[in-house]
């Protein structure tokens, strides 16, 4: 463990025992490390690798089959490992805060977020229900969400998710803790919301002398706001060091393997593009009407507003931009799982916006989606390989021949053909996306529609995944529709990109020129998010 001054929290060969039947004993295996006042220290691996197990030790948040069976945690000299569930009370919210990865799943949904984070003071302090308002309204204030007081009065599904994440904060900050552990905070937000959480989190630990445990599986968040970078694997501390040695000069192979696996946002020099168009969108616009009575206060969402574009045989399109820039509505339009109000959507000559939902049935083995959580999007009830056999049997294909198509198909996306037996919560999360790649792909199609498909990936199995669908694409001839808000991940797989913001494409073009050149402020603005940017910028593009 490489020394630090003054140390606020000191892991002391932290040992976390599994139960019977995990993949391996121990979730940690002996963890040292430090992290001092007014330090960022970012905790960088892959999923699996024990960083989330390591905090939830820390804050003895543990579920009851795990437990922690060796060394110490001293948080300002005092050893949490072996501490009171009445110590730990104290202990919580007070000393040590946590930001959590989803605030969906962390606020309660029945109460308003002023009642929330004012829930902390009643608990741990005397003060009157005015200065706990008070409280609440400046601590909402020191997040910068516009409107403290609206906000205070609104129940999480009302606020926007980086409106939440906000919220989260200003929760975990609410009694001023010494220390702050944020576990995977941005990893579902969009570049420029992601950036502002970024910056907000780093004024508030600059300005409150705070520490502060950044999780994540995102280099470019590490070379963004770290001052110091501990690299996990399978539970144990491979490397740890100032950022700008780590990132420049990674010295344990597991290291070197995540930073090579990180996407550059330089994309490589472009290939030659048929001029055979396979899918031609024309004016395609999608309009939602939400609320009102009898026609009054109905709000209008123009979610997508005439979009023209052309996809090359063979080629893929990448469409890019923030959560609600019309992205998904798109894709969805495109594979008809909703309605356009207007435009057409050519594909093999057929305007499949005119087509009736019994035409639409018999053609979708022409187009198909993978989506985004391939957990939500694959039967928990059926074997893997029935959810890949089964648009095949649908369509008229005996289950023996399905079955067999199956396997083979296991093999094309890197799966065992014995794991079809196996459940979807038998595999991880990037053997989740490739089944349903596999899935998508047993129908044959002509095109592939991918929505955010690699964005919940860490970033080798993001790399295993990019790599696999360029060798599809070649192979199978596909063309491909790829939306993403993760710009490094376009420019290495798409040819070409279009830039969507409220609903309309403002740039578009080839890959290498949109990322190289930008017309547009709000490209520009995209771009100038990117967390860690001089770090994509300064890496190769790399061949998927």
């Amino acid at each position: 463990m490489s020394a630090v001054d003054n140390p606020i929290l000191t892991i002391d060969g932290l040992s976390v025992k599994l139960p019977k039947g995990a993949d391996r004993s121990h979730a940690l295996g002996g963890v040292s490390m430090a992290i001092s006042a007014n330090e960022i220290v970012c905790v960088v691996g892959e999923s699996g690798s024990g960083k989330s197990v390591m905090a939830n030790a820390i804050m003895r948040l543990l579920p009851g089959e795990v437990a922690i069976d060796g060394g110490r945690v001293l948080f300002e000299g005092k050893d949490l490992a072996s501490a009171s569930n009445a110590e730990m009370r104290k202990v919580r919210g007070a000393g040590i805060a946590m930001i959590f990865q989803e605030p969906m799943t962390a606020l309660n949904p029945l109460r308003t977020i002023g009642d929330q984070i004012g829930e902390m003071f009643e608990i741990h302090t005397e003060l009157s229900k005015t200065e706990i308002k008070a409280r609440v309204l400046a601590l909402l204030q020191d997040v910068h969400i516009p409107d403290p007081a609206q906000a205070a009065r609104a129940y999480p599904h009302e606020l926007s998710g980086g409106q939440r994440q906000r919220a989260m904060i200003a929760m975990a900050l609410a009694l001023d803790p010494r220390l702050l552990i944020a576990d995977e905070p941005t990893t579902a937000l969009d570049v420029t919301t992601q950036a502002q959480i970024l910056k907000l989190i780093k004024e508030l630990q600059s300005r409150r002398n705070t520490a502060v445990l950044f999780i994540t599986h995102d280099f470019g968040v590490v070379a963004e706001i770290a001052d110091r970078v501990v690299v996990m694997q399978h539970g144990n501390v491979v490397e740890q060091g100032a950022v700008k040695d780590v990132l420049s000069n990674p010295q344990h192979p597991y290291t070197q393997q995540l930073i090579a696996a990180v996407p550059p946002l330089t994309a490589p020099p472009p290939r030659a593009l048929s001029d055979d168009i396979i899918l031609t969108l024309d004016n395609v616009s999608k309009t939602y009407r939400n609320g009102g009575f009898l026609g009054r206060g109905v709000r209008v969402t123009h979610a997508v507003k005439s979009v023209s574009l052309k996809l090359p045989r063979g080629a893929t399109l990448g469409i890019v931009g923030e959560s609600g820039s019309g992205k998904s509505t798109l894709a969805r339009c495109i594979i008809r799982l909703i309605d356009p109000d207007g435009g057409s959507i050519v594909l093999e000559g057929k305007d499949w916006a005119k087509l009736t939902r019994d035409e639409v049935r018999r053609e979708t083995k022409h187009i198909q989606m993978v989506f985004q959580d391939p957990f939500a999007s694959l039967n928990p009830r059926r074997k893997a390989g029935d959810l890949v056999a089964q648009g095949p049997i649908v369509h008229g294909t005996p289950r023996a021949q399905a079955v067999a198509q199956a396997k083979e198909l296991f093999r094309l996306v890197g799966l065992d053909p014995s794991a079809i037996d196996r459940f979807p919560h038998e595999f991880s999360g990037g053997q989740r996306q490739r089944i349903g790649l596999a899935r998508a792909l047993a129908l044959k199609p002509d095109v592939l529609v991918a929505d955010e498909a690699v964005s919940a990936l860490d970033v080798s199995v993001q790399a295993q995944v990019l790599k696999m669908l360029h060798e599809l694409r070649e192979r199978l001839g596909l063309s491909i529709v790829f939306i993403t808000h993760d710009l490094r991940v376009a420019a290495q797989i798409c040819d070409l990109v279009a830039v969507m913001k409220d609903g309309e494409v403002v740039e578009h073009g080839l890959a290498g020129e949109v990322f190289g050149n930008p017309q547009h402020a709000y490209t520009k603005a995209l771009l100038a998010s990117i967390p860690g940017g001089d770090f994509a910028r300064s890496r190769k593009p790399v061949t998927v």
